[in-house]
């Protein structure tokens, strides 16, 4: 009877993985376990065995139920789901196509351009790092060198989440973080959203783009700083641009500069555009690292010097596609992106 029990549990174990469809799982079910099942014809026939085989017999026969009853369940519950997905993918309907006006994107100027200088930076040994754009105050002011009484801080000029919590206000917290986390030599660039209050106006807007730059090693010069942002210049506009630096303040550097560039018009000649000066607008801020943001980085000015850049990639866009109104680079109009 041990031999028949068994045969029987493979037997219907085996008819359960092999079923296709919930309705066939119903006829199995009274083939093995029914009135006048297999299962149930061998528990009839107890009676005919001695008083130590039936507690043994009757036992393994318990088992062999459990186990084709769970393998039933499992089934069951497989079919179930299987019907379920089948029901949803039929019954699914795609809201978010028309096929008939769906149109083919265009590459904002703004991306065509962070990409553009990205890859400007890399041919020239940069590496392309990124932080977040929900910052600290230590790191967005503090570890920068920041004076306590600096206008940027005040309530009005800068958007805080909490009292040390803001929206960046410029990329140059991802050079702290830089310099915290990864030791000398470093050359590095950043680009990214940041958000400073400011009245919207065809040359204004509280969210812009910036891209800054770092180099750290040692017996960097003002000279090196200078000549990477010559070839930078040069690459971007074009071999006969000129640049001119100015003497600055930024808390971060020292000395600090801005960078001018010959007028895009005439090419430093003097026009109109440039009021006869051959210059055009500011186009960057950059300076030597101060020797306080060295060490609030951990890194010794004694032995290391660096220099660091920033400009608007928003400037820089719009010149170089002659777009007279910033707010158009954030108005999604398709009108105005297919263009580029």
């Amino acid at each position: 009877m041990k031999d028949r029990l068994s045969k029987i549990k493979e037997e219907a174990i085996a008819d359960i993985k092999s079923l296709s469809n919930l309705e066939s799982l119903e006829n199995i079910r009274i083939k093995y376990m029914g009135k006048k099942g297999e299962l149930t014809s061998v528990l009839r026939e107890m009676g005919k065995l001695t008083k130590e085989e039936r507690p043994v017999i009757g036992q393994m026969a318990n088992e062999i139920r459990q186990e084709i009853e769970q393998e039933l369940s499992e089934a069951r519950e497989r079919f179930k789901e299987k019907l379920k997905e089948e029901r949803i993918e039929k019954e699914k309907i795609d809201i978010t196509i028309t096929k008939k006006t769906r149109k083919l994107g265009h590459r904002h100027p703004l991306v065509a351009t962070i990409e553009e200088l990205e890859n400007l930076f890399i041919s020239m040994g940069f590496s392309v790092v990124e932080g977040p754009e929900i910052e600290t105050v230590e790191y967005n002011f503090d570890a920068l060198n920041s004076p306590e009484n600096h206008p940027s801080r005040d309530l009005s000029d800068t958007f805080y989440i909490t009292e040390d919590i803001l929206l960046r206000t410029h990329t140059s917290p991802v050079q702290i973080r830089a310099m915290k986390t990864m030791k000398p030599p470093l050359k590095i660039v950043s680009a990214g959203r940041t958000f400073r209050f400011d009245d919207v106006d065809d040359t204004h807007s509280p969210m812009f783009h910036q891209l800054e730059g770092l180099v750290i090693d040692e017996k960097v010069t003002m000279a090196n700083l200078m000549d990477t942002i010559d070839i930078f210049i040069k690459q971007l506009f074009g071999k006969d641009m000129k640049t001119r630096f100015r003497p600055h303040h930024f808390p971060f550097t020292e000395p600090s500069a801005e960078v001018d560039v010959s007028c895009f018009s005439c090419k430093g000649e003097g026009c109109p555009t440039c009021d006869g000066t051959g210059w055009s607008m500011e186009l960057l801020g950059c300076g030597m690292v101060h020797p306080k943001v060295l060490e609030n980085c951990g890194i010794d000015p004694e032995k290391y010097s660096g220099f660091a850049f920033g400009m608007g990639i928003d400037r820089i866009t719009m010149v170089k596609y002659g777009i007279n109104d910033i707010r158009l680079l954030f108005e999604n109009d398709n009108r105005f992106l297919e263009q580029f």
